[in-house]
């Protein structure tokens, strides 16, 4: 069974919360849209994809078969690593499934332009819209608070890593639940509290989860939650933050954007080694 010291707790638990903050920081930036360069933020969501493609497949999916093989044995151990992986990546996509498209903000929509169609809808639909927004972020911010707190227990460095990679990529979506509210209240505030309140479940994913398997934490549950987390990082990446970088700008911009996120992951781990 594994036993984690109160600073390692607090420190994941804080990078949680820091994680969740980006919906925040995307609802201010969803008030002040003319103002900021969505080419920018185009390589900011592929940097952020590419940061956690890299970590998932190189760091965290290498760790969990390395705990689930000491445990079990070279083959069992890897093939449930295998099984793991793509398990995590079935809970993300069932998830996103039973969420309705138009109120499911991980499904591409115009967001460079968004703050003009509003402004002549209903007040009451645009409330549900922004409601049922926030609702489908906090609903699949539970997984990624359990994948930021799960890597930074293991290590602090990696943790600080991914925690800054889904800040980035809670941006659009703060942006996807304050500017409806916004328009419907004409409430600055509610509309920020709404996104940022999405964005805190992500502490709150990982405070349940931690404290769901805390009792059975050995090397195989560590192993099996660390592969389906790479999985869940995978799948974000892939149908969330590069399509959404590519509305915000042009491919190349993205795809620089995820190199530049190997790049450096890379550069600090072998730094960190």
């Amino acid at each position: 069974m594994y036993e984690f010291d109160v600073s390692t707790l607090l420190v994941a638990f804080g990078l949680t919360v820091f994680a969740g903050l980006g919906t925040g920081v995307g609802s201010v930036m969803g008030f002040f849209s003319k103002k900021f360069n969505p080419r920018f933020l185009a390589a900011a969501l592929g940097f952020s994809a590419g940061v956690m493609i890299y970590v998932a497949m190189i760091e965290i999916f290498v760790k969990a078969r390395e705990s689930l093989e000491g445990a079990l044995g070279a083959k069992p151990g890897y093939a449930l690593t295998t099984v793991a992986f793509f398990a995590g990546i079935a809970i993300i996509a069932i998830i996103d499934k039973i969420i309705p498209d138009y109120e499911n903000p991980h499904e591409i929509q115009d967001h460079g332009s968004q703050a003009k169609p509003y402004v002549d809808n209903n007040d009451q639909k645009l409330m549900r819209m922004g409601f049922f927004s926030a609702l489908a972020i906090a609903i699949h911010n539970f997984p990624e608070g359990l994948a930021t707190f799960m890597a930074a227990l293991s290590e602090p460095q990696l943790g600080i890593s991914i925690a800054v990679a889904i800040a980035i990529h809670n941006i659009p979506e703060g942006v996807a639940v304050s500017v409806p509210i916004y328009y419907a209240t004409k409430s600055r505030k509610k509309a920020f509290w709404f996104s940022l309140l999405s964005g805190l479940a992500e502490p709150v994913g990982a405070f349940i989860g931690y404290f769901l398997l805390r009792r059975w934490f050995n090397d195989v549950t560590f192993g099996f939650v660390f592969a389906a987390v790479a999985g869940i990082m995978v799948y974000i990446s892939l149908d969330e933050l590069l399509p959404t970088a590519e509305e915000y700008g042009e491919h190349h911009v993205a795809i620089t954007g995820v190199i530049a996120g190997m790049v450096v992951m890379a550069v600090s781990l072998v730094m960190l080694s």
